[in-house]
């Protein structure tokens, strides 16, 4: 494979092969291929043109994964995937000086963990969506993630696929190599069992309970309409939460120990509100335990505003909240708002930023310590470490996907979830305005999942686990490590190649 065109024509495919990976497709099988494909792409090639294929790669993979943007606008999908390519450019570039290397495959894998690791940070906070540990659900790689975390998990698949492409590029000459090496990096990464002598923590106490009831009031519009109807959108969460008191009161249904409402569940001010103050602590009064629900709190064309999730107590009484802390480019602020918005009026429809949070959302509503995280904060490592580390012993997680009903984002966003509640050894309650809802236990199955676009309440009686994982020991070390190794390999690569070429440039002057 000499021709730069079909590199990147096999890069393109390699991209498109890799998002089939992810939901809605569901085909994670492909991703080793992907990133086989991508790697013999790069193979012999130096820094530029390896920066190219990686982009091809790059661009096919996220257009492919994210067409859910174009709910927004066309050009923030096109905007987003070219700028997140350019991420993958550079795995291309450092994939070239590393696979000059022995045992290169290593190198590569490290790679592709250190590209997820600066696509999650850089720009504007990062954007972790695409990495490929997040599409081992239901998997035998999904097991690992206790113990290696979301990043080990992409060093697993990435191994595979690298070694796959070793494997193709010796098979001729080495076909017994060729074929044990990449049995042996499909056992590692299929096998949970080979990180078994690492013991699970126990408990730090006896195991309690307690009784969860997630609420999914349902809106009535859909896209970017979804919550044009703001008042209605907060009545269908009050009518579900005062018809689940009834039923209490009737003796037809337990009582609750907490009560969740999703992200947006009023997207009208109750401390600027008097009608939706008096409206939600009424529902909180009436099922008699608190109430943790999302709202928007400031003033929107002003002074900026908070993505809140607040505890209502039993009495009808906001208490403790948290502020979502990561904010949606271009969905919750602007980046660059000087330069961008008189040139797209788009833009006006969001006119002030939201100010973000500080402190992590750990709150004690009820019987349970609770970690809060907001929708797309789902995604950072860092978010669900905090919140272990602040002794959350049951994950929440208020969404409003509304905007994104019928599009792959929501089934992406739940699947990230599920591999979340594995990670951090913790039951994970997603309470969604619309769907999806779920509850999702430790070893990653779906206990609970009611249907989308429905007024439901999910009732579930959870154990509170406080156990770390060896994921969550490790906290970011394991990223960091191998994405350092990758630096170094990287830098290696360069300097035999600046060797290997001073070399021929020796031989050529003496003969």
């Amino acid at each position: 494979m000499t021709s730069l065109p079909v590199r990147l024509a096999v890069a393109t495919l390699s991209g498109v092969l890799a998002a089939l990976g992810f939901e809605p497709y569901a085909w994670p099988a492909l991703l080793p291929v992907a990133v086989a494909g991508t790697t013999l792409a790069v193979v012999g090639l130096g820094l530029f043109r390896g920066f190219l294929v990686g982009t091809a790669f790059g661009i096919a993979f996220m257009l492919t994964l994210l067409p859910w943007l174009q709910v927004i606008n066309v050009p923030a999908w096109l905007g987003l995937g070219v700028l997140e390519a350019l991420g993958y450019g550079r795995g291309g570039a450092a994939t070239a000086l590393v696979a000059r290397l022995r045992l290169w495959p290593l190198w590569v894998a490290a790679v592709w963990v250190g590209v997820e690791q600066l696509r999650s940070t850089v720009p504007f906070g990062g954007f972790p969506w695409g990495r490929l540990g997040f599409a081992v659900a239901d998997t035998p790689v999904q097991p690992a993630v206790t113990y290696v975390g979301v990043a080990g998990a992409t060093f697993l698949v990435a191994l595979v696929g690298a070694t796959l492409a070793w494997a193709l590029l010796v098979a001729r000459r080495r076909p017994v190599a060729a074929l044990a090496g990449l049995a042996l990096a499909s056992l590692l990464a299929v096998s949970a069992s080979a990180f078994a002598w690492m013991p699970l923590a126990a408990q730090s106490g006896p195991v309690t309970s307690t009784r969860v009831a997630a609420v999914q009031g349902d809106v009535p519009g859909t896209g970017l309409d979804a919550f044009s109807q703001r008042r209605a959108v907060l009545d269908n969460h009050v009518r579900a939460t005062l018809e689940l008191a009834d039923r209490i009161a009737a003796g037809e249904a337990p009582a609750p120990d907490l009560v969740v409402w999703p992200e947006n569940s009023s997207d009208i001010d109750p401390f600027r509100d008097p009608t939706a103050r008096q409206d939600i602590a009424g529902a909180a009064r009436a099922v008699g335990v608190p109430l943790l629900m999302g709202t928007a709190v400031g003033d929107r064309a002003d002074d900026g505003w908070a993505n809140r999730a607040i505890v209502w107590s039993a009495d009808g009484e906001p208490g403790a909240y948290y502020d979502k802390i990561h904010a949606v480019p271009f969905g919750e602020y602007i980046p660059l708002r000087s330069l961008l918005a008189p040139r797209i009026p788009a833009l006006d429809q969001i006119p002030t930023d939201m100010r973000p949070g500080t402190k992590p959302g750990v709150l004690s509503v009820g019987p349970a310590t609770v970690g809060v995280v907001m929708c797309f904060e789902v995604a950072y490592d860092a978010m669900l470490r905090d919140l272990v580390d602040g002794g959350a012993d049951l994950i929440v997680v208020p969404t409003n996907n509304a905007t994104y009903t019928g599009t792959g984002q929501v089934e992406q966003q739940f699947a990230m979830s599920r591999l979340r509640a594995v990670e951090t050894g913790r039951y994970v309650v997603v309470a969604s305005t619309n769907g999806i809802s779920g509850v999702l236990a430790p070893d990653g199955v779906v206990v609970a999942r009611p249907p989308s676009e429905e007024t439901v309440v999910l009732e579930e009686t959870l154990p509170l686990l406080t156990g770390t994982t060896p994921a969550m020991r490790a906290g970011p070390w394991l990223e960091r490590s191998l994405s350092t190794v990758a630096v170094v390999a990287a830098l290696a690569g360069l300097v035999l190649g600046y060797r290997r070429r001073a070399s021929r440039d020796r031989t050529d002057r003496q003969s």
